[in-house]
């Protein structure tokens, strides 16, 4: 269990240093409130992206707007027009009525219209100013009004931006009495026209009808340290003063209003002009834009709206929020994602960020904005900028950690092993301990045709050039279809699929990138003939089965590699192969389905393996890969004198065994028909020298062939394939393939 938890804390260690570390700075600025500037704008731009909720039909503003003010031609109105507007208003028979206008003078003798309009006018509630500050002093209530108990705090919450977004039910006087606000007055007056009753539970907090209104505490949302006094609510806005029914004081007083429009309604009377200075920021009021403010009036209905539909309708009472150690839990979260989603990039072999990884990143970015405007739908005020910042901090933070540690080392092990085996070796704990694991694995193994022929001839620089130009291509080739080269013997190379990582496709891509790798030959020969070089040509022998996957070796000196003995059956498949051939076993004929296009099959017996086994010779893929090799039609041409030559049977890469004679009858570009007496078997290696008649005064150099199992036109002789063909140096021996082309031209 402790090495199983090691494994893991091993594997994911930088997601356990980077979540932690970036999740605690996070919250550590969070703490000190500089999120606030950022995250207040995101909360507006909710507000704005809302959609919009329909007219509230019970509240009626009558607003005093630039164009009234001019009309009246003073200001303030004097008791005879705030007598005539009342009364007007009065007679419509509103549920109540906020006069939302200072008026702290005495009633003096001469005003018995407007002081006997107060006195039998129980459901007007007037406005005096509580609290102080800096650039603001408390304003006195009308005396009448104040001594009626119709008084209500007109006093608006300001945030450190200059904008609104909390109400007031109450607060408490210099003299520490308690006030009730003139939206919670205007509110109750007409809730107890519905027969509801403001009440208080056993935690204090305030419930109106079904709805309870729970107090903003200091630190609710991204509030840090904020002001709690009196009894405060996140304001959870109708919308702008277009959600309610508007009518000018004109329009009053001109008595130019429908009969029953302010009937059972909350009538409110406030100044929206310019001049009068009652105009404040809320959150409508976006810095994206030209900044708009919002009349003093119309905040008061705003938040006598959200009291009465959340009575009355089951509205959201006010914008709730997680407790700081849930919202902890939440920013936490983020740095997760952030973290495991750049953590995973370690396999990729490449270190900093990159188009798809970034496109992820901003992808779970949108996935965290929406999923916090749709719980802003549903009434929840969820952080947003701290989770953003978990997640691209983490995601950086990863990414530089990645980079750093492992982007120099990567670069150099990358040159001898694939990137899957360096991930595999470096990104566990147990990567470089000796042992392996039974795993299922298809083997590639390829091979140059008569390269050891043209390597003994050649010099080593021209044998390296060669070597380079068909390793880089392959190796490109094999690094497309996720093959996993093991290393290079020589001129063949060892490919796995299936190691260090299994995919279900294995098969399918080992015989499509056997068949890509025929392919290019045709470059690199090209290549080859640009500089001066011979053609080259490659056998391929693909096997699948149970091996051993794992580290192999020794503490001093160790590789990570595939051990088995379908190991050596890929090998000894490759060695039945001719040059441009691809030979699979049964088990990768099955493994990789009926896409695999084959043009026939062997039976051979390979040495260390009991029974026979077939092989099929593949020549292309259908599906994705729809890939295929051109179809070879040698033409045979017989020959006008036959050509004597002497061979022995090749064990291995060693002439064994007696030396026979035989006649060449025909030549094809690449094959031959052998006429001889000694019964040759399919599949066996053979060295030859052509006995020419110039054989006297120069030697012929060896030349190499495979008995193939197809049939000879000629019955009486077999079938073989040049598998290589030497070339001509200045004062060497003649060139052989020179002089069986020679030979050919003139049959």
């Amino acid at each position: 269990m402790w090495k199983a938890l090691r494994h893991r804390i091993w594997q994911w260690r930088g997601v356990i240093i980077a979540v932690p570390s970036v999740t605690a700075i996070v919250l550590g600025m969070r703490a000190t409130g500089v999120l606030q500037a950022l995250e207040f704008p995101v909360l507006d731009q909710f507000f704005l992206l809302r959609p919009q909720e329909s007219i509230d039909p019970r509240i009626v503003i009558v607003e005093i707007n630039e164009a009234d003010v001019q009309k009246v031609g003073h200001w303030s109105l004097t008791d005879t027009e705030l007598a005539g507007l009342l009364e007007t208003i009065k007679q419509q028979k509103p549920a109540a009525i906020g006069l939302d206008l200072y008026r702290d003078l005495p009633v003096e003798p001469g005003r018995q219209t407007l002081t006997k309009l107060f006195k039998t006018t129980p459901n007007l509630i007037g406005v005096q100013k509580v609290g102080s500050s800096s650039d603001s002093s408390p304003v006195n209530p009308p005396p009448l009004l104040k001594q009626q108990d119709q008084v209500g705090a007109n006093d608006l919450v300001l945030d450190g931006d200059g904008k609104v977004r909390r109400g007031l039910f109450y607060l408490e006087d210099q003299a520490g009495e308690t006030v009730f606000s003139f939206s919670f007055r205007l509110a109750e007056l007409y809730l107890k026209t519905k027969g509801i009753e403001p009440e208080l539970t056993a935690d204090e907090t305030i419930k109106l009808g079904a709805a309870t209104f729970p107090a903003f505490n200091a630190n609710d949302g991204s509030y840090v340290g904020d002001q709690a006094g009196g009894y405060q609510v996140l304001l959870n806005y109708r919308g702008t003063q277009q959600r309610f029914q508007v009518v000018t004081l004109t329009e009053v007083l001109d008595k130019k209003l429908a009969p029953d429009l302010m009937r059972d309604r909350l009538v409110l009377i406030g100044a929206t002009a310019e001049s009068l200075k009652d105009l404040f920021y809320v959150p409508y009021s976006s810095s994206l834009t030209e900044p708009t403010r919002m009349a003093g009036v119309t905040i008061h209905a705003n938040l006598i709206s959200q009291m009465l539909s959340a009575a009355l309708e089951g509205r959201i009472p006010t914008l709730r929020t997680w407790s700081e150690p849930l919202e902890g839990l939440w920013i936490l979260a983020w740095a997760v994602v952030g973290a495991i989603m750049s953590w995973r990039q370690r396999y990729s072999g490449k270190a900093g960020f990159h188009p798809w990884h970034t496109v992820n990143v901003l992808l779970a970015a949108g996935c965290l904005v929406t999923g916090s405007y749709v719980a802003f739908l549903q009434g929840w005020w969820i952080p947003v900028v701290p989770p953003l910042l978990t997640l691209m901090g983490s995601s950086i933070v990863i990414t530089g950690y990645v980079a750093r540690s492992a982007a120099d080392m990567r670069r150099t092990f990358g040159r001898y092993l694939t990137d899957e085996v360096v991930a595999s070796l470096l990104e566990t704990p147990g990567g470089l301990t000796l042992g392996g694991e039974r795993r299922k694995v298809t083997i590639l193994i390829s091979d140059l045709r008569g390269f050891s022929a043209i390597s003994e001839r050649l010099p080593p620089e021209q044998v390296v050039t060669i070597l380079n130009l068909y390793l880089g291509t392959m190796s490109d080739t094999i690094t497309y279809y996720n093959g996993t080269i093991n290393e290079f013997i020589g001129d063949g190379i060892f490919v796995m699929f299936g190691a260090p990582i299994f995919r279900e496709d294995d098969s399918e891509r080992a015989v499509a990138c056997a068949i890509a790798m025929q392919s290019a030959m045709a470059d690199v020969n090209r290549q080859n003939q640009q500089l001066g070089l011979p053609a080259i040509e490659m056998g391929i022998g693909i096997n699948t089965g149970e091996v051993v996957v794992g580290n192999i070796g020794s503490q001093r000196r160790a590789k990570y590699t595939v051990i088995g003995n379908h190991v050596n059956l890929a090998a000894r498949i490759e060695s039945y192969t001719v040059g441009g051939q691809i030979l699979v076993s049964e088990d990768t004929y099955r493994d990789a389905g009926d896409l695999v296009k084959v043009d026939g099959h062997i039976q051979v017996e390979p040495k260390g393996i009991k029974e026979p086994i077939t092989l099929y010779n593949v020549n292309g893929i259908r599906g994705r890969h729809n890939l295929f090799l051109p179809e070879e039609n040698e033409e045979f041409i017989t020959l006008t004198s036959e050509i004597p030559v002497r061979y022995t049977v090749l064990e291995g890469k060693h002439a064994v065994g007696t030396m026979f004679e035989g006649a060449l009858v025909s030549l094809s570009d690449k094959s031959a028909e052998l006429r001889s007496d000694h019964v040759l078997t399919p599949l066996s290696n053979l060295k030859l020298n052509l006995l020419t008649p110039s054989q006297d005064t120069d030697e012929l150099d060896d030349l190499y062939a495979k008995v193939l199992d197809r049939a000879a036109t000629n019955p009486t002789c077999v079938r073989v394939r040049f598998t290589g063909m030497p070339i001509r140096f200045a004062g060497l021996s003649p060139d052989v393939s020179a002089a069986l082309d020679r030979l050919r031209r003139s049959s």
